[in-house]
C-alpha cells in the first residue's frame, strides 16, 4: 500500500521574515520584486514551498530551520512513483528498473491525463516520470499542474523528452520540472536524474 504523508507544509511570509531576523513587510517585497518564488491563497495570503525556501535560505547564507531540514530529508525518499505515458512497455521497463533501485517502492502507470488525475490524490507520488507528449497532451503542463497541486508534496518530476535542446530545457525550467531526459530513455541516465534531483534537495540541508 501507499504510504499515507501528511499533508504538504508551506511557509507565511511571517515566518520567512522570522527566520531571516527581517520584518513581515521585507519578506513581502522579496516576493513581490521576484526574488522568493510563492503562491497566493484564496485569501490572498503568500506561501512558500519547503525546496523554494530552502533554496532562497541558502542563497543568502542563512541557517535552516530544523524542521525545514526534517522536510527535506522526508522529500527526498522514494517511495512512491507514478509514471505518466501512453506506452505500456516502457512503463514495465522502467518499473522493473526503478524497484530494484528503489526497493518496497510503489510504480504505478497512468496511460493519459484523466488516469493520472485519478492515480495523483491517493498514491502521493515522490517521483513522476512523464512523457512531454502522449494521448495529445502536453507534459510539460501536466508538470506544472503537479508542482502546482497544494494537495501533492512537491514530487520529484522528470519529464522524457524527444531531444534535448536549449527549447526543451527552458520550458522544462518554467513548469519547474526537476530535469529531462532523452528519448529513448537510458536506465542509468535516468538513474543518474534522479539522483541528482534527490542530492539537490538533500543539500538544501547541510548548510
Amino acid at each position: 500500500m501507499p504510504r499515507t504523508k501528511t499533508r504538504k507544509r508551506v511557509y507565511s511570509a511571517h515566518e520567512v521574515a522570522n527566520i531571516c531576523g527581517v520584518v513581515n513587510q521585507t519578506a513581502i517585497s522579496w516576493i513581490e520584486r521576484g526574488h522568493l518564488e510563492a503562491y497566493r491563497t484564496p485569501g490572498g495570503q503568500y506561501r512558500i514551498y519547503p525546496d523554494v525556501l530552502a533554496r532562497f535560505l541558502r542563497e543568502q547564507g542563512i541557517r535552516l530551520p530544523d524542521d525545514l531540514r526534517r522536510i527535506l530529508e522526508e522529500e527526498a525518499r522514494i517511495e512512491n512513483v507514478l509514471i505518466i505515458n501512453d506506452d505500456l512497455k516502457l512503463f514495465k521497463r522502467l518499473q522493473e528498473h526503478l524497484k530494484k533501485h528503489y526497493p518496497g517502492s510503489v510504480v504505478v502507470h497512468a496511460e493519459d491525463v484523466f488516469d493520472a488525475g485519478k492515480q495523483l490524490p491517493t498514491l502521493r507520488p515522490d517521483l513522476v516520470i512523464c512523457d512531454d507528449q502522449f494521448d495529445g497532451t502536453d507534459g510539460y503542463e501536466v508538470c506544472r499542474k503537479i508542482k502546482n497541486d497544494d494537495d501533492l508534496i512537491r514530487p520529484i518530476v522528470i519529464l522524457l523528452v524527444d531531444s534535448e535542446s536549449d527549447k526543451t530545457e527552458q520550458r522544462a525550467r518554467e513548469v519547474d520540472a526537476d530535469a529531462v531526459a532523452p528519448k529513448p530513455v537510458e536506465l542509468t541516465t535516468l538513474t543518474d536524474l534522479i539522483r541528482d534531483a534527490m542530492e539537490r534537495r538533500v543539500a538544501s540541508t547541510s548548510s
